[in-house]
């Protein structure tokens, strides 16, 4: 296991009800972190639509994890 932090912004903040976290993961990656927290707090939006930042570098889905990483998942932004 490893530990992360998370930061939750618009629809998943909204989705998770708080503005981030730090949880302990067994996932290997983005892609299987996003998974394990769209089970966990019912996400609406497919992985497909957002971006991930890790470190605050955007990260291809399937970018390794290592302990102590902050990962943002980012949503598509919408305004007028």
């Amino acid at each position: 296991m490893i530990r992360i932090d998370l930061e939750y912004f618009a629809q998943l903040r909204d989705e998770a009800g708080r503005p981030g976290e730090r949880r302990e993961t067994g996932a290997p990656t983005a892609a299987a972190l996003y998974q394990e927290l769209a089970a966990a707090y019912g996400f609406s939006l497919p992985a497909g639509r957002m971006r991930v930042a890790i470190n605050a570098a955007f990260q291809p889905w399937d970018h390794p994890l290592k302990d102590g990483d902050t990962v943002v998942f980012i949503p598509p932004v919408t305004g007028g």
